[in-house]
This record gives C-alpha cells, structure tokens and sequence, in this order.
C-alpha cells in the first residue's frame, strides 16, 4: 500500500517541476512580447519566486515573480519585475528608463 504513496508522490513532484518550467516559458513569451511593443531590446529573465496563492478573485493558483533585464537605449540595462497568476500574465513593473 505505501508505494502507491510513494508513486503519487513522485508523480506529483514531476509534475511540480513540468508546470514550473511551462510557468517560465509563458513568462518568457510575456517579457518577449512586452519589449516588442515597447520597442525595447530584451536581455534575460530569471525567476524570483513561484507559491501557492489563495484568493478570492483567482481562487487556488501559482503566484510567480519574473524579473526582466532589459535595455531602452542599446548600452545600459534595467531591470522590470513581471508577475503571473498561473499561466496568466497579472502586471509589468517597469521602472523609467533611457531611450535613444
């Protein structure tokens, strides 16, 4: 009886790291598609954090924070934070930068 305990908990962390990457691939689609209409140049992306949220207007969900690096002006680089609520995009925080 315990290995099934065992398989779904295996089963469940693979799925964990799948959807986690699927959550990073949406970002990366996101800050892509924000910088193209912006007409900004996009340099990286890196995840700060990914957790469970409760809320009444999303119910259970991924709350993940991106942030991205980007750059207005060729030369120097700035740093936006990008959010999601599972696979949706919620904000872009995008700080004043300099343009060329």
């Amino acid at each position: 009886m315990e290995n099934i305990y065992y398989l779904l908990l295996i089963f469940l962390l693979c799925w964990y790291f799948i959807y986690l990457r699927k959550i990073s691939e949406i970002a990366l689609f996101h800050a892509n598609q924000y910088c193209e209409q912006n007409h900004i140049q996009f340099i990286a992306i890196a995840r700060r954090s990914s957790r469970l949220h409760f809320s009444k207007k999303h119910g259970a969900v991924w709350f993940s924070i991106f942030d991205v690096e980007f750059s207005g002006d060729g030369e120097s680089s700035n740093n936006a934070t990008l959010s999601l609520y599972g696979l949706k995009l919620d904000n872009v925080e995008i700080p004043p930068y300099r343009v060329h």
